[in-house]
């Protein structure tokens, strides 16, 4: 089991020293950021100086290494647009993005397990169809589409919900439902396929047979079984969330990381952005190691297998 954690946590760092690496070397390779900063108009000079105060004038690899050792410093580099601490900047977003990741999360939850598992228990039943079907509807539309149809119909339309921005509770609800839909309808679906599956298992029918009642070998043996693989939808979706956010936050104007991580593009604005992937990588790992160790808990045979390099 020691050994299964620990070859998980090393994939981690490996993982996210190379989406840093990939993150360092597009931002320098697609486009000249003191050009994009000081503006066409700028003199030569002016061009110089700027390179030289922000190391770009520098090789890419001793670019590359300074900045890795700074992160080992706890050094995330300045914003060239404030000229404050990048990690600073970023971490004063993060609260706004948390406001809807976290409810949305718990949307996706609260809806997609439970439509999932009545859906498998009530299989080619009218609601398993309309719960397949808005399924496919809430997997298929993104979520640019949907928050644009929300914003249509309750913001303009209904004039019930502001349109975007802050200040307000109700400032917070067309963004947590566009974030929240379309992930309950994948999480549904995919819950009814994992139910369905264990449903079919020799052990389920001979726990029946032997006369435990229904709701009995459903939470005692049904339950347990699919939440094996569905543990792997939630952490995706926990990256997801992270992904949605952009899209969202921009959509309604909404003053969290995803927002800031666009107008930082915009502005080539280099130890911002490289901050926010540096975050968001370690939030996607870090679920996904959560989940590995979720599987190794939850059935200790899959670590013993990857320990001694089974199958």
């Amino acid at each position: 089991m020691f050994r299964y954690f620990a070859v998980r946590i090393l994939r981690a760092i490996l993982t996210v020293a190379l989406v840093v690496t990939f993150a360092f070397i597009v931002l320098r390779l697609s486009g000249d950021a003191a050009r994009s900063i000081m503006g066409e108009d700028a003199s030569p000079e002016a061009m110089a100086a700027f390179r030289r105060e922000w190391g770009l004038d520098q090789p890419l690899w001793m670019q590359y290494l300074h900045y890795f050792a700074a992160i080992f410093h706890g050094e995330f580099g300045r914003s060239m647009r404030g000229g404050g601490p990048a990690l600073d900047l970023v971490l004063s977003r993060i609260p706004a993005t948390l406001m809807l990741t976290l409810p949305a999360l718990f949307m996706k939850l609260a809806i997609g397990i439970p439509a999932g598992v009545y859906a498998a228990l009530h299989r080619d039943s009218a609601i398993d169809r309309a719960v397949m079907v808005t399924a496919v509807a809430g997997y298929t539309v993104p979520s640019f589409v949907l928050g644009l149809v929300l914003v249509q119909l309750l913001a303009i339309w209904f004039a019930w919900l502001p349109t975007g921005g802050t200040g307000s509770l109700q400032h917070l609800i067309l963004p947590i439902v566009t974030l929240g839909v379309g992930g309950a309808a994948v999480l549904a679906r995919f819950v009814r396929s994992a139910m369905l599956e264990v449903l079919g298992q020799p052990y389920i029918r001979t726990a029946s047979a032997k006369g435990m009642p229904w709701a009995a070998v459903v939470r005692g043996h049904a339950l347990p079984n699919a939440a094996i693989p569905t543990v792997t939808i939630i952490g995706f979706m926990v990256g997801n969330l992270i992904a949605g956010s952009v899209v969202v936050e921009s959509l309604f104007s909404w003053p969290g990381v995803g927002n800031l991580l666009v107008v930082s593009v915009v502005a080539r604005d280099l130890a911002v952005v490289q901050c926010i992937l540096l975050l968001v990588a370690i939030a996607m790992v870090f679920s996904n190691l959560i989940v590995d160790f979720l599987y190794g808990f939850l059935d200790p045979r899959l670590a013993n297998a990857n320990s001694t390099g089974g199958h």
